[in-house]
C-alpha cells in the first residue's frame, strides 16, 4: 500500500516536472488557454488615410457664411469647380471657387415662381436642372472649362416610400434590368432592408467607382450598400435615441444645449426637414460625410470608425451639404496618391482647399468649412457672416424705428426687493436685442416681474410676466433672432444674456451670470455686463429654491428698470 503510494507521488511529481513548477496558475485551466481558443482580432487599417483626411477640411468652425433673401433648401457643387445654391423662394444662385481661397459670386436667376424641390449636376458639370412645384423644369448651362472622362455604367437607382429600391439602365436598353449586377433576384439582396424596417431613403450616394451606394433614411439610420451584390455593408444609427443614450453614457454636450439641439430636431421632423438631408461620398470613396444633431460627421467606411465631427461647437443644424476638393493651380498630370504620400518639395506646391458648403435648418445662409479656422473670431473687424443682401423692408422699418436716440441707451438700473444691479448695455453690437430691452423697460412690463428661475453657482433668470418659464414676447410681438458678437462672450460671471428656447427664439427674458458659463457662447446673445450691485446677484443667487422647478420659495421680484 505504502508502496503504491509512493509510485502515485512519484508520478505526480514526473507530471509536475513535465508541465512546470506545478505551483502556477495555469494548473487551475483545463482545456485551452484562453489566448488559443479566441486570437485577437486585427483591427482594420486605410492604407494612406492621413492623405486622404489631408484632402478633407479639418476645421471645427466654419469659415465664412453667405446669403438668400430666402431659407436655402438644396446645395450642390460642380465638377467644373461651381456651386450652385437654391433658396424656397425659387431663385438660384452661381458661385464659383477661387483659385486661391473661398468663392465669388457669379449669376443669379429667378428659377422658379414656387418652391423649388431639388436641382441636379450633370455628371461632367456642364449642365444643371432644376424642379420646381409650379411643375416647371429648367435646364442650365453652366460655364464649363474641361470635360471630365468617368466610367459610366448606365445605372440608375430608384426609391418610393415604400421603401422598395429599384436598379434601371438607360433609354438604350430600354429600361431594362441591369446585366452586370452580381444578382437576379432581389432576394439575393439586402434592398429589402427599408420595406422590412418601415421606412424608406430620403438620399442616395455613390462612390467615385461605383461600388458603393450610401443611403439616409426617414429612420435616420446610413446605410452602405455594395452595389453590384445588393447587399449591406455598414448600418450607423444617427435616430435620436442613440443621441439620448449616447448623451447619457457620455455626456457630448452640455445638458442645456443638448436639450436645446433635440428641440430642433424634433422640429426638423415635424416640418419634414428630414426629406433634404443628404449623404455624399468624397472622391477616394473611402470616406462619407453628413449632418447630425453634433454637427457634421465624417465616417471611415473601410474602418468603421468617426475620423472627425466639423461645426460641433457652431449654432447651426446642417442639412444638405456638398463638397469641393479641388486644389488652387492646374497641373499637367495627375497626382497619384504615392506622389501625395512623398516628401518632393516640387510637389508642395500645389495645396488643395477642400471645402464642405452647407446649409442649415431655418437658415437663409450657406457655410463653409474648409482646413482654415475663422480669423480671430474676437475680433469685430473679422466678421464671417457676409451680408450680400439688401436688407428686407421688414429689416429697413425696424432700422427705421429703432434711429430714435431715445429708444436705446448704453447704461440700465434694474430695481430688485433685493437690491439695485447696474448694468452696462451694447447698442452698437446688439442694436435689436438692447433696443427690445430698453423699450420693454421704459413701459413698465418688467415691473412686478419675479426671478422665476435660480440656480445656484449659475444664473438668475426673470422677464416673463407669467412667472413659469413658457412666456413672454418681444416689443415687435413674437420672436427675435439673435445678435451674437465676436467680442462679447460669455467669458466672465455677471454678464447679462437673453434667455430662449433655441435658435431666433429671443422674447422679453433675460438672465445674469454668477460665473464664467463659455459654454453658452454663441447659443444666447449676450447684450449687457453688471458695473455694480454684483453682491445683489450673488444674493439672489444664493436663496432657498424649488429642486425641481429652480424656482425660489419666496418671491424676488423687478420693482422697475430705470434706463440712463
Amino acid at each position: 500500500m505504502a508502496e503504491s503510494e509512493n509510485n502515485v507521488d512519484l508520478k505526480r511529481k514526473a507530471d509536475e516536472n513535465e508541465d512546470g513548477d506545478g505551483n502556477g496558475e495555469e494548473d487551475e485551466w483545463v482545456g485551452p488557454m484562453p489566448t488559443e481558443a479566441t486570437k485577437a482580432k486585427k483591427r482594420k487599417v486605410l492604407e494612406y488615410e492621413r492623405v486622404y483626411l489631408d484632402n478633407l477640411p479639418s476645421a471645427a468652425a466654419y469659415e465664412r457664411s453667405y446669403m438668400h433673401r430666402d431659407v436655402i433648401t438644396h446645395l450642390v457643387c460642380s465638377k467644373t469647380d461651381f456651386v450652385i445654391t437654391a433658396s424656397q423662394d425659387g431663385h438660384v444662385k452661381f458661385w464659383k471657387k477661387k483659385e486661391e481661397e473661398g468663392i465669388e459670386f457669379v449669376k443669379h436667376f429667378r428659377s422658379h415662381l414656387g418652391v423649388i424641390e431639388s436641382i441636379a449636376v450633370s455628371a461632367e458639370g456642364a449642365l444643371l436642372c432644376s424642379v420646381g412645384d409650379d411643375q416647371a423644369m429648367k435646364v442650365f448651362d453652366v460655364v464649363n472649362f474641361d470635360m471630365i472622362n468617368m466610367l459610366k455604367l448606365g445605372v440608375i437607382v430608384s426609391a418610393d416610400k415604400a421603401g422598395m429600391l429599384e436598379y434601371w439602365t438607360g433609354l438604350p436598353s430600354e429600361f431594362k434590368f441591369p446585366r452586370h449586377v452580381h444578382w437576379e433576384y432581389k432576394t439575393d439582396t439586402d434592398l429589402y432592408e427599408f420595406a422590412k424596417h418601415k421606412t424608406y431613403p430620403t438620399s442616395l450616394a455613390f462612390s467615385s467607382d461605383g461600388k458603393k451606394m450610401a443611403t439616409i433614411a426617414s429612420d435616420r439610420k446610413v446605410r452602405i450598400f455594395r452595389f453590384l451584390t445588393g447587399k449591406l455593408m455598414r448600418v450607423f444609427d444617427e435616430s435620436l435615441t442613440m443621441f439620448t443614450e449616447l448623451q447619457q453614457m457620455r455626456q457630448q454636450l452640455p445638458d442645456m444645449e443638448f436639450g436645446r439641439r433635440m428641440a430642433v430636431e424634433r422640429e426638423l421632423e415635424k416640418v419634414d426637414g428630414i426629406r433634404l438631408t443628404n449623404i455624399i461620398f468624397d472622391e477616394t470613396g473611402h470616406f462619407v460625410l453628413y449632418g447630425t444633431m453634433l454637427g457634421i460627421k465624417v465616417i471611415n467606411v473601410e474602418t468603421n470608425r468617426c475620423v472627425r465631427i466639423l461645426g460641433k461647437l457652431e449654432n447651426i443644424r446642417v442639412v444638405q451639404l456638398s463638397l469641393f476638393q479641388g486644389v488652387a493651380k492646374a497641373i499637367q498630370v495627375a497626382p497619384t496618391v504615392e506622389m501625395k504620400a512623398s516628401d518632393n518639395p516640387a510637389l508642395d506646391n500645389v495645396e488643395p482647399d477642400p471645402t464642405i458648403f452647407c446649409t442649415a435648418f431655418k437658415k437663409n445662409r450657406f457655410y463653409m468649412f474648409s482646413k482654415r479656422e475663422p480669423e480671430d473670431t474676437k475680433s469685430a473687424d473679422s466678421d464671417r457672416d457676409i451680408f450680400n443682401e439688401k436688407p428686407s423692408k421688414e429689416e429697413v422699418m425696424a432700422a427705421t424705428q429703432a434711429e430714435g436716440p431715445k429708444r436705446v441707451s448704453d447704461s440700465a438700473i434694474i430695481h430688485t426687493t433685493m437690491g439695485d444691479i447696474h448694468i452696462k448695455l451694447f447698442p452698437v453690437e446688439c442694436p435689436k436685442t438692447v433696443e427690445n430691452f430698453c423699450v420693454h423697460s421704459r413701459n413698465g412690463y418688467y415691473n412686478g416681474h419675479i426671478f422665476h428661475r435660480v440656480i445656484k453657482g449659475f444664473m438668475i433668470q426673470t422677464g416673463d410676466p407669467t412667472g413659469t418659464g413658457m412666456g413672454g414676447e418681444s416689443i415687435w410681438g413674437g420672436e427675435f433672432e439673435d445678435e451674437f458678437h465676436a467680442t462679447l462672450r460669455h467669458d466672465r460671471p455677471y454678464t447679462l444674456s437673453m434667455a430662449n428656447g433655441g435658435p431666433g427664439t429671443n422674447g422679453s427674458q433675460f438672465f445674469v451670470t454668477v460665473v464664467p458659463t463659455p459654454w453658452l457662447d454663441n447659443k444666447h446673445t449676450v447684450f449687457g455686463r453688471c458695473t455694480k450691485g454684483m453682491e445683489a446677484v450673488q444674493r439672489i443667487s444664493n436663496v432657498k429654491v424649488n429642486p425641481k422647478t429652480d424656482k425660489p420659495y419666496e418671491d424676488i421680484s423687478i420693482i422697475n428698470i430705470t434706463i440712463k
